[in-house]
């Protein structure tokens, strides 16, 4: 009994470590930096994913979290802080954090851009108090190694995400929840 309840204080100051350490520093984060990040990473995927690029021009907004940090052992965390892009401009800040559990372990740091492409993905991102991957409207994943047979005419979904810039190493299977909210800064 006594190392089950080791293995739960670990797996506890573990998931506190990798949740306090990226918050730390990203609240400390100024509109200017995110908003600077944001749109490097967005220049950036554009340049390697034409796909993103085109769906970039007809999708309603961009919600780019351009640095999440996820890390874990057994019970991990991650965190980004990120903005949403609407005619080009900025139009609010985002955070995501999830927690998940399951055969988990490594750090990595990585960034992703949910291309809104309907009115009714816009509503639901504005109108919902923290927003659930998972419970949202219709979202496609894209591999942007793989994105070459999507495009602005076979697209049909609601939300792309296209995941970019992974470094690190994050290995397992587990159980997952993110969730996005709109902070102030």
């Amino acid at each position: 009994m006594k190392g089950l309840h080791y293995k739960i204080f670990l797996c506890v100051l573990v998931l506190f470590v990798v949740i306090s350490v990226p918050t730390a520093r990203a609240v400390a984060a100024s509109a200017e930096e995110i908003n600077r990040n944001v749109q490097i990473a967005l220049l950036k995927l554009y340049e390697k994913s034409t796909p993103a690029r085109e769906m970039g021009q007809k999708a309603k907004a961009i919600l780019v979290f351009p640095d999440i940090v996820k890390g874990g052992f057994i019970v991990g965390g991650q965190y980004g802080e990120g903005a949403l892009i609407k005619d080009g401009k900025v139009a609010g800040f985002y955070s995501t954090i999830s927690a998940s559990y399951g055969l988990q372990a490594g750090i990595q740091k990585y960034g992703y851009a949910l291309f809104l492409m309907s009115d009714s993905a816009l509503r639901f991102l504005d109108r919902s108090e923290g927003w659930e991957l998972g419970l949202t409207p219709n979202i496609v994943v894209v591999d942007v190694g793989a994105a070459g047979g999507i495009s602005t005419t076979t697209a049909k979904s609601d939300i792309y995400a296209f995941f970019f810039d992974q470094k690190g190493l994050m290995a397992g299977v587990g159980l997952q929840g993110t969730k996005i909210t709109k902070i102030v800064r």
